[in-house]
Order: structure tokens, then sequence, then C-alpha cells
């Protein structure tokens, strides 16, 4: 049978069929993963797909997973990855990890030994229900073929439905082989699981009154802005009570950075505006984030003088670390609408000039020296900015986890929400590279630049294999200071320098990237990199710039691990 004739009902079909055209009655069109002996018998009918599912094969599991992620943050669709039983499985954990806390919706497909060995420590099983328990909305083994396409339907109701999260589903090798009839519904609802709350009127009232009496409100905008689809109506309720906004770094890009209203970005590495506004703030209007300790700093020295109204579809982020004056627990988008036409607009001109005033004071302190500096090495931060005006602020940008992290959360520029894609609560090394492909895979037509650590590159670097195989146009940035660079900060500042194991010995990876077929470049110069951010953003597909930055050069402003974000510090 050919995939033209694929239906959501067959007779005498194999499992593994199965499987697959539940997928496609899901709406899947791209699986990432990698093949192996359990999983066999998918791949074998993968063949017969083709024309409706494209599979990309990783280098890696781990690639396949932060692939899914990548795919999923910038689409918002649910991202699907494969892998076979045993360490295929166990190499997805991590990324399932971090797509539980940074709410990610995947659902993840391992294969596993024959129902009868279960248990016997048959070669490659290993026990992925319990190990990915707790990492997962819900997982399920499928032992028989009967159970796949209502555990496949069950699966995508709960990844995508309220707070988003990673599922896994294992398929024993005899359910994949197994015949049978094939008869697919989509999952509408289940008993006992309520994903999105009904809409508290009554606290919205409040949070309106809340509203209208307050003469210093900041608006914090996390990730669930962008999971509930609520940017545009995040901008209607700003600027109809004139309410400056500020986002965690998984909210980045729900607002343009452009905008009259945004202050930038909070937390432990964030602008100064930001953190102070919320110190003074008289009302906290937190939307779809979760009272990080990244954001927070010490939890008793917290926005001090604010009453706090919390708006978030998950209770459990409710109260869990801060205790809000006012609790609207319900989807994002909902509350936002109402609140916009609630709002009545007032003239902050003062507290908005507190914002700019602050903003005055980094630029002296910290960003003109980032971007202008006197000293011979180039800046983390002058590679981000020259990108960012280059590109004029439309690419998607994906990071790895360290300080190259944090200066492209700080330097990029955006004009369209889901442009910025990172790992998040987990701080994922090698997350970059991997999910900048499942990105660019997603949305073609954007041009996706990946800002990496030379550390974090190479714990996944194999996948330049997967764009030279797929032909995949990542624009990849390596900025190199022969370091895994924020460890070596955290030493320098507050373990007396002691640079214990982070020192890099690197290889050429110019040449790496060539050997792949992808242009390359170097840049250890500035004169030279005005030039070649030109050349790469010019090249059709692929390329790979390496730019040699200071040894030392470091994140700031900075809080320091258990203080409050009051106690920013400068320089070292």
């Amino acid at each position: 049978m050919t995939s033209q004739e694929i239906t959501t009902t067959a007779k005498n079909i194999t499992g593994a069929d199965m499987l697959l055209r539940s997928l496609q009655a899901e709406g899947v069109d791209t699986i990432f993963g990698y093949p192996g002996g359990t999983i066999m018998p998918v791949y074998d009918e993968l063949l017969n797909h083709t024309e409706k599912l494209r599979h990309i094969l990783t280098r890696h599991e781990q690639g396949a997973v932060h692939a899914a992620q990548g795919y999923s943050r910038v689409s918002g669709r649910v991202g699907v990855c494969f892998a076979t039983s045993g360490p295929g499985a166990t190499n997805l954990t991590t990324g399932i990890a971090d797509a539980m806390i940074d709410s990610t919706p995947l659902v993840c497909i391992t294969a596993q030994v024959n129902a009868p060995l279960l248990g016997s420590d048959a070669f490659q099983e290993a026990d992925i229900i319990n190990m990915t328990a707790p990492v997962t909305k819900w997982n399920f083994q499928i032992t028989n073929h009967t159970e796949i396409a209502g555990a496949v339907a069950k699966a995508f109701y709960i990844a995508r439905t309220g707070r988003p999260g990673p599922v896994v589903l294992e398929i024993t090798r005899n359910a994949q082989v197994t015949r049978g009839d094939f008869d697919y519904a989509p999952c509408e609802g289940i008993r006992g699981y309520r994903p999105v709350p009904g809409i508290p009127m009554e606290d919205l009232a409040e949070a309106t009154r809340l509203i209208a009496s307050s003469h210093k409100p900041l608006i914090l905008a996390g990730n669930g802005v962008k999971i509930s689809g609520a940017e545009e109506a995040l901008v209607r309720f700003a600027e109809s009570g004139n309410i400056p906004i500020a986002s965690t770094l998984m909210g980045l890009s729900v607002v343009p950075t452009s905008h009259p209203l945004y202050v930038g970005m909070l937390g432990m590495h964030g602008n100064l505006a930001a953190n102070r506004m919320t110190q003074e703030a008289d009302l906290i209007i937190a939307v779809g984030m979760r009272f990080s300790d990244r954001v927070t700093g010490k939890l008793d020295r917290y926005a001090p003088k604010a009453k706090i109204i919390h708006i978030d579809i998950d209770p459990v982020e409710i109260n869990k670390n801060v205790r809000p004056t006012v609790e609207v627990c319900c989807d994002a988008r909902s509350a936002l609408e109402i609140l916009a036409v609630a709002t009545q607009y007032q003239d902050r001109d003062e507290w908005l000039e507190y914002a700019r005033k602050e903003y005055l004071i980094e630029w002296e302190n910290v960003i003109k020296e980032n971007l202008y500096p006197e000293r011979e090495e180039l800046t983390m931060a002058e590679v981000v900015n020259e990108v960012a005006v280059q590109g004029e602020a439309n690419a998607v940008i994906v990071t790895d986890v360290g300080q190259q992290q944090m200066i492209a959360a700080r330097y990029s520029k955006f004009n369209n929400t889901r442009s910025m894609i990172t790992s998040g609560g987990l701080g994922t090394m090698g997350f970059g590279l991997p999910a900048a492909v499942g990105a660019k895979i997603a949305q073609p037509e954007r041009e996706v630049v990946a800002f990496l650590g030379d550390g974090g590159f190479q714990m996944t670097m194999q996948e330049l294999g997967t764009m030279l195989h797929w032909g995949i146009g990542v624009k990849v940035v390596v900025l190199n200071n022969y370091f895994l660079g924020m460890v070596r900060q955290w030493q320098q500042l507050f373990w007396n320098k002691r640079y214990a194991m982070t020192p890099l010995e690197n290889p050429d990876f110019v040449m790496i990237a060539r050997a792949y077929g992808i242009p390359a470049k170097r840049v250890t110069e500035r004169k030279y990199l005005k030039e070649a951010v030109a050349e790469m953003l010019a090249t059709e597909g692929a390329y790979f710039l390496e730019v040699v930055v200071g040894r030392e050069d470091n994140v700031f402003p900075m809080v320091p691990a258990g203080a409050s974000i009051s106690d920013l510090i400068f320089n070292e």
C-alpha cells in the first residue's frame, strides 16, 4: 500500500504501520531519529511512508531530541523523535528533561524488547518508563498492537494541551510486527485531566482594580505568552494601560525589542532597567512565567514594594516560589484579552523615564565597553550585535548554554515572536546546534543563526553531519575563548581564579566544518568582523563562522548566586 492510500482505518496491517499512520493522522510530517535493532520494523515500514513522513537522521539520539525541541519551539507544533531501546532510549533522557522544564511539547517514541523478555535483562533492555516518569507529562509502554492508535492519540493530546510537555511511548518489538485492524480517532479528552482551567472572572476583576490603582506597574512576560499565542494580547494590554514590559530569558521575542514599552530581560544577567524596576514596582503582573531562581534571586528580598498578580495555566506554579496577591489560573491569552479591554490608559512618564535612566547607567557601565571596546580583543557582544544589525533583527536566534547564551540574549534584537530558542531551565550544553537544525527545518524560509561556545559546540558537533546530509542551512557562529567560559567566569569571580578543568585545547574548527562541506571562516581581528558576518548572511545555505574572543570576556551585569537582584555587579 502506498502512502497516498493511507487512511485512519485499515485491515490486517502491522503495528509499525499503525504507528506511522497514527502520526500522520496527528498531522506529523517530520520525525527526527536514529535506528537500531528493536525499532527496525518501524524503520522498515517508514520506507512505505516517505511521501508524507520525512525522517531526519541525526548523528546521535541526543541530537534527535534537541532537534525535535527546536522544531517545536519555532513552529508551535509537537516535535517527534524516534530511538531504539536501551542506549538509544537513554540518550533521549536529557532532552526529555529539558523539554519538561521548558514546557516543550514532544512525543518521543522508543522501542523495547519483545514483551515476553521484559525484565530479563535482554540485550539493550532498559526501563525507560521508570527512568522518564519524573520528567514527562505522561509515559506508556505498548506491549500489544491493539494499544498503538489509542496511545498515540492520548500522547499527542497530553503533550500539546494545557502546559505542554514531553510524552514517551515505548513500543515492544512484538507490538510492531503483529498484524491487526487499525482504526484511529483523535483524543478529545481524558477523565481526570483538565488541561485548560476556566476563566476566573472574579480574580481578573480584582487584578483590574489593582492595575487601576497602581503607579509603577511592571509586566513580566514568560514563555507561557508564546505557548498560548498571547503576544498580540500582551501588547494590547500593555499599551492600553501604558505599562512597561520585561521578559524572562524564555520570554524573549514575545515583544519586539524596539517596542517603546519594552525595558529588557530579567534575571541574573538581565538588563538593569528590568531588574531595578522589579525592585521599585508597586505592582508586578507576571504572565506565563514560574519565578525561577535565576529571575528572582534571593526570594525574601524580591520585589519588596510590589503586590503581585500571577497569571499561569499551571496551578502548580502559582504560590510555588512567590506568593501572589491575586492568583489568575487560566490560559494567558484569555486573561490578557480581558485585561486589555478592562485596563485604562494612565500617564506613566515618570516611571518610563526611570527605565530610560537605568538603561543609560547600564550603557555607561557595561554596554558601551562591550560594543565599542578599547581593548584589542574582540568581545562576544560585538559579534552578536553585528549579526543583529546586519540581519535586521529578523533571524531565529538559537543558543547553546553558557556565556554566549547570555550575551546572545542581551544583545540580539527581535522583530518576531518565537525567535529566541535556548535551553532555559535545565541549561543543557550541546543543545544549540541540533536545536538550530530542528528550527531551520520547521521554518526553512527564515534565517537561523546558532551562537555556540567552543565547549558546548564540541558536545554535539557531530550534527554538522546532519546539516551536510540534509542540506540544512543553519548559520553557525562559534564564539571561541578557549574556555568553558561561564564556569571560568564563576571561578574568576568567586574561586580566586582557580581555573580547575576549564581551559580548553581546541581543534581546528574551520577545518572540521569544511570537512562537512560547509563554507567556513575564522576571525581573530575586529577589522574583519563586519565583512565576515556579511559574507555569512549572504551565503546561500549553511555557513560556519568562528570568532576568537577575549579569553576573560565576561557577562555583566551579574547577580551572584543567592544574592538579591538589587545586588548587581558590573565588573570583576
